[in-house]
């Protein structure tokens, strides 16, 4: 059996090569065209628009002087045809004149009938899809909160809108030795503080209190690189504006340790409140303590 070879995008955005996975592309070709960036999706289509008229250029050209008006061998006057055709403009100048032609443009124009439709459809459906504009901090910060080590995580909401009902997960990835000897990648969800926001409009944190019962209790950073830990993140929730379900998430293989996210919020000397965004991705030391000696 021929091995497969696929590629999927991580949580992290780098490819997963797979192979063996006993499918293509073109046994999922929506999807495949649906996940294509926009540039990438409308030069796929040109390109399938003019090869489908050439081709058909080429036919009419097979079967002769059939097009009326046009000039004999021409290819060039066959492929406008093949366009004016498909697009059923219908100047009047070029026409067909044998059955062979009449038979080729019925073809034709089913065709160009499909192609338009399958088009429309995958451009629409594209357009129409609600994506969730989240960012996630820089950094994966773990240092004390209330004299208590605690992982962090800042993410926000970049359009001006909210995420209702938004629920956050959080999972750790880690490379376990089994007493067999082999090695294998467990994955624990991380409990959090809170777990899920109301409306998620603008800056909210993420905390894992990393306590008798956490999974990273007693882990080190020099721990961490040993065992790999990975840290993935996952926001659900519903666009108020479209109604739409929308997700995002996220990755981290590294923490910075002794740290805490810089303030975003301030207050005016009227009261009102200032959201700094420019200090989103920015972090503060914390002071070292005895449950938590890294500054």
């Amino acid at each position: 059996m021929a091995r497969t070879r696929t590629s999927i995008i991580g949580l992290d955005g780098n490819q997963i090569v797979r192979y063996g996975a006993g499918h293509g592309y073109l046994n999922d070709l929506y999807h495949f065209l649906l996940t294509r960036r926009w540039g990438t999706l409308l030069a796929m289509l040109f390109c399938a628009y003019l090869t489908t008229n050439v081709l058909f250029a080429a036919l009419y050209l097979l079967g002769g002087d059939c097009i009326e008006n046009a000039r004999a061998g021409s290819f060039t006057d066959a492929f406008f045809f093949s366009v004016q055709t498909m697009g059923t403009i219908g100047y009047g100048v070029m026409a067909p004149e044998t059955p062979a032609a009449n038979t080729l443009v019925v073809v034709e124009s089913i065709v160009g009938l499909t192609l338009t439709a399958l088009a429309t459809g995958l451009v629409f459906a594209k357009f129409s899809r609600s994506r969730a504009r989240v960012a996630f901090s820089r950094n994966l910060v773990i240092g004390p909160m209330n004299g208590v080590p605690t992982l962090m995580i800042r993410l926000g909401n970049e359009r001006g809108n909210q995420i209702v009902d938004a629920r956050m997960n959080v999972a750790m990835g880690f490379k376990e030795v089994t007493s067999e000897g082999s090695t294998f990648y467990r994955t624990v969800d991380l409990a959090l503080g809170r777990d899920h926001a109301l409306s998620l409009s603008r800056s909210w944190t993420i905390q894992h209190t990393i306590d008798a019962a956490s999974p990273l209790r007693g882990v080190t950073p020099a721990r961490w690189k040993e065992l790999e830990i990975e840290i993935s993140v996952l926001v659900v929730g519903v666009d108020d504006v479209t109604m739409q379900p929308v997700h995002a998430s996220h990755l981290y293989v590294e923490a910075q340790w002794g740290a805490r996210h810089a303030d975003v919020l301030s207050e005016t000397d009227d009261g009102n409140l200032v959201l700094d965004l420019r200090r989103f991705h920015d972090t503060e030391p914390t002071a070292p303590t005895a449950d938590f000696p890294y500054p």
